[in-house]
């Protein structure tokens, strides 16, 4: 049984993770459906830090949905906002971010998160992605005709960004708790690439 909180050769898996984050930002990054913000905010919680969903940190500043910033001012001026919200968020830390399907894409975003973060790419085959993603209908890219070619033209046209990402968790089919545990146990082994500042 693998408890994130059962001591293993004196440090738990939590600790480990924590250590060798230091006081970056871990950032999760990936196609809307990937799990940022639930595996996210299960990921805080077992590293004791705080959570942000950027989307939700958005909505908050502008006092409008993501669906609504885009249909008022398009999706690069809501870009550029994203981006001044996650340099923002950056500043602070160590704390957990879940940002946008989008932010990651951008230049300037990963550089932002590049020098104050480790990023986790939750990387998710399309059939996961379509399963997650159909049921609600709250996401602007999918309001397409065929919403479904639309998220694997989206997976070709960033998949090759996302994976410029530090880590790489795949995100299946498994157990959230699992996923926890695979995300905290690939931030433990990149201690020794990272000087945990």
């Amino acid at each position: 049984m693998n408890d994130l909180s059962a001591p293993a050769m004196g440090l738990s898996l939590a600790q480990k993770a924590r250590a060798a984050l230091g006081k970056r930002n871990l950032v999760f990054v990936g196609l809307m459906g990937a799990g940022k913000s639930v595996i996210g905010r299960m990921v805080a919680q077992a590293l004791s830090l705080p959570f942000i969903d950027t989307d939700a940190e958005i909505e908050r500043v502008s006092r409008m949905t993501i669906a609504e910033l885009f249909a008022a001012y398009g999706e690069a001026e809501f870009r550029s906002l994203e981006t001044r919200v996650i340099a923002r968020l950056m500043e602070g830390g160590p704390r957990v971010v879940s940002t946008g399907g989008g932010a990651f894409i951008n230049e300037n975003t990963r550089q932002v998160i590049r020098s104050r973060g480790v990023s986790v790419w939750l990387a998710a085959d399309l059939d996961v992605l379509w399963e997650r993603v159909n049921k609600r209908d709250h996401r602007p890219l999918l309001k397409t005709e065929n919403p479904k070619a639309t998220l694997e033209t989206l997976m070709k046209q960033r998949y090759p960004i996302y994976a410029l990402a530090d880590l790489t968790v795949q995100s299946g089919h498994v157990r959230k708790e699992a996923m926890v545990t695979n995300v905290l146990s690939a931030l433990a082994s990149a201690e020794k690439k990272g000087d945990g500042e």
